[in-house]
């Protein structure tokens, strides 16, 4: 679910302190992303924010979340938005969250 080779890789690359600031923006923006998405669903902008939501998650080693992000975003980028599963991306964006955090705080 989660890349922790990316994720120590990133820790390495900004710093500890600088780090925290990352996990803090991400989960900050991706949680409002979602949320928007939940309560004031847009199919025209479900490419856009499918593609946000995949390169973030990626670059902070999302490994699951991010491929459901890139397969809806082709599925809407072809305009096969009904086929894009999307209470399975938010899901396993939760279980990401809550396994990312609780690998981190220990």
């Amino acid at each position: 679910m989660i890349d922790w080779n990316r994720v120590e890789e990133l820790r390495d690359e900004v710093g500890a302190e600088d780090f925290l600031e990352v996990v803090e923006l991400f989960l900050e923006e991706v949680d409002e992303a979602i949320a928007r998405m939940q309560t004031q669903p847009d199919e025209t902008r479900l490419e856009q924010d499918l593609h946000f939501l995949k390169g973030s998650s990626l670059n902070l080693g999302f490994a699951a979340f991010s491929t459901l992000c890139y397969e809806g975003e082709t599925a809407a980028r072809q305009g096969h938005t009904d086929t894009i599963d999307l209470p399975k991306i938010f899901n396993s964006y939760a279980a990401s969250r809550a396994e990312f955090l609780s690998r981190s705080a220990a």
